[in-house]
C-alpha cells in the first residue's frame, strides 16, 4: 500500500506547530530555501499533499498546513469561517515563520485563500498555484455537484461514522480505489476530536453561504503574480472549460489541464504529473518550458 508514511520514509519531514496571530496551526514540513505553502480544500487537512512534499522539498521549504478550523490546528468557535478569516490566518503564518516572500499552492478552498492573499498582499507573495478552486460564478450544473460535496461533508460531520467519511473522501477521486483506509481512519480520527465535527458543520454552512450567490471575480484582473491554474479533466463543481475562462481574467497566468483521468485532488490522484508541472512553474514561472 502506498501509505502516507511511506511518502516521508528515509527523508528529513516534520510535523511543526507555529503560534500564527493566536492560532496554534500545523504544518508537515520539509526542505530548505524559498518558501512553498500547500493549502487544502474544504474539511481537508496537511496529508493532502503527502505526496507532493518530498519532490518539493528538493526545491523549496515546504510547510503544509492544517488551515484555522481544520486538521490539527486550533478551532476557534466564536469566529465567521470566511475566505478573510483564511487569508488573515495565513498571513499571521507567513509572518510566524519570518518569510519575506512565499509561494502559495491551494486546491479547492485553498486555491481561494491564494488567490484572495495574492490580491491584498502581493508584496508577501512570490507565485501562486490554484489548483481545482477557482473564485467564480458556478454553473447549474457545477452547483450541483458542490451541493453533493456539502452534503456528503455535513453527513460526515453529523455522524462522524467511516462510511460517512469514505462518501466524503470519494466526492474527490475520479476512482474511489484512491480512497485509502489509511485516508479514512486519518480523516475520521480528525473528525472525532473534541468539538471538531461542531466546527466542521459551521465551516460547511459557511462554504454555502459564500456559494449561495454568483461571486464576483473582476478583481483577478488587478492580481500580477504570476499564476498557474491547474486543472483536472473530471473535476467536479466547475469544469475545465469554465475554468480556463475564468482563468484569463489573470494578467500574467498559464492554463494546464492534467492529461490523465483525475477529479479534485489531481496532487493526489496522479502525482507524479502534478510535481512535474508544479515544480517547474514555481521555479521558472509562466515561462517553464513544460507549459507550453
Amino acid at each position: 500500500m502506498n501509505s502516507i508514511w511511506n511518502n516521508f520514509i528515509g527523508h528529513e519531514v516534520k510535523q511543526s506547530f507555529y503560534q500564527a496571530g493566536n492560532v496554534r496551526t500545523r504544518a508537515i514540513e520539509a526542505g530548505q530555501g524559498e518558501p512553498l505553502i500547500f493549502l487544502h480544500g474544504t474539511g481537508g487537512h496537511a496529508e493532502a499533499y503527502s505526496r507532493n512534499i518530498v519532490a518539493h522539498a528538493e526545491h523549496f521549504h515546504v510547510y503544509s498546513i492544517d488551515m484555522i478550523g481544520h486538521g490539527f490546528t486550533d478551532k476557534p468557535e466564536n469566529i465567521v469561517y470566511n475566505l478573510d478569516t483564511y487569508v488573515q490566518h495565513l498571513k499571521d503564518f507567513v509572518e510566524a515563520i519570518g518569510a519575506e516572500k512565499v509561494n502559495i499552492s491551494g486546491e479547492s478552498l485553498g486555491g481561494q485563500v491564494a488567490i484572495v492573499f495574492a490580491y491584498k498582499y502581493p508584496e508577501l507573495v512570490n507565485r501562486i498555484v490554484i489548483n481545482t478552486g477557482m473564485i467564480a460564478p458556478r454553473s447549474e450544473q457545477g452547483m450541483k455537484e458542490l451541493n453533493d460535496m456539502l452534503t456528503r461533508a455535513k453527513g460526515a460531520a453529523t455522524t462522524m461514522s467511516r462510511e460517512a467519511v469514505k462518501k466524503r473522501l470519494e466526492w474527490l477521486m475520479y476512482d474511489p480505489n484512491d480512497v485509502t483506509e489509511e485516508l479514512i481512519e486519518l480523516r475520521h480520527y480528525i473528525y472525532n476530536q473534541p468539538g471538531a465535527a461542531q466546527i466542521m458543520y459551521k465551516i460547511t454552512e459557511g462554504v454555502i453561504s459564500n456559494e449561495s450567490t454568483d461571486r464576483d471575480n473582476s478583481f483577478l484582473s488587478d492580481i500580477e503574480t504570476e499564476a498557474l491554474v491547474f486543472w483536472s479533466n473530471h473535476n467536479p463543481g466547475a469544469s475545465w472549460e469554465e475554468a480556463k475562462v475564468h482563468a484569463q481574467k489573470f494578467p500574467n497566468h498559464k492554463f494546464y489541464l492534467m492529461k490523465q483521468d483525475a477529479a479534485h485532488w489531481p496532487q493526489w490522484e496522479n502525482p507524479e504529473e502534478f510535481n512535474k508541472i508544479h515544480i517547474d512553474f514555481l521555479r521558472f514561472g509562466i515561462k517553464a518550458e513544460v507549459l507550453g
